[in-house]
């Protein structure tokens, strides 16, 4: 029986790392949560921070390891701080991305789609907005979450950086794997040198196949957990 699920949450498109993370958790029979800002799909995108230091994907990737079975969520229209700007323009921004996402994402489907908060930054406002939208957000937190339901709205997930997180998210399994029953959600970025608080492809690699060597826990993305167990 399976009593833990893990949940990596990958952010930012960056190419390179999320078509070698496709094909990872591929060659491991499983499927990866990858996370995309719609902008970052044009080409006159301007990056916002030093951390965005790779080149980033276009629909056409997305669309291929959306049609391999990888889940493509949203991960806003420009990595703008939504807690940090009023609330009419983040909704007007959210509206964008998911509009971007309606035209460009095949079989993007808004009733089970999860919305990704840049900065893992959100407010009850902006939340309520988005949960009239879409299946469920995921937000800044402990990263523990109850069992998936069709009640869990507000995913929370935890995150470490700037530099490496290897040692964070074995960490935050282990506390994962001391309770009865749970559900993290962990969230990392790019591979290697791509990204805020990036981990290894060596380290992927070996993770994924020792989570599947333990019998209580199941890796799922965020959206296939919540449909698979509501």
């Amino acid at each position: 029986m399976k009593n833990h699920i893990v949940s990596l949450s990958f952010d930012d498109g960056f190419a390179k790392s999320f078509e070698k993370i496709a094909d990872i958790y591929e060659e491991c029979g499983l499927k990866a949560c990858l996370n995309v800002i719609s902008k970052a799909c044009e080409p006159d995108f301007a990056s916002p921070d030093k951390w965005h230091n790779s080149a980033t994907g276009k629909w056409e990737l997305w669309n291929r390891l959306a049609k391999r079975g990888h889940e493509i969520m949203p991960h806003s229209y420009n990595h703008s701080n939504c807690a940090k700007m009023p609330a009419g323009e983040c909704f007007k921004q959210i509206d964008m991305c998911l509009e971007s996402f309606d035209r460009n994402l095949e079989g993007f489907d808004r009733t089970e789609a999860v919305f990704n908060f840049p900065y893992n930054s959100s407010t009850p406002e902006v939340e309520a907005y988005l949960l009239g939208r879409l299946r469920a957000v995921r937000t800044g937190g402990s990263g523990f979450n109850p069992w998936p339901s069709r009640e869990l709205k507000i995913i929370t997930t935890c995150a470490h950086g700037p530099d490496n997180c290897e040692s964070h998210l074995e960490k935050q399994v282990e506390k994962l794997l001391a309770m009865d029953r749970g559900w993290l959600v962990y969230n990392t970025h790019g591979l290697d040198e791509e990204g805020w608080g990036p981990i290894s492809t060596g380290f992927l690699k070996s993770f994924l196949r020792r989570m599947a060597s333990i019998e209580s826990v199941e890796q799922l993305p965020v959206a296939a957990a919540l449909k698979k167990y509501s």
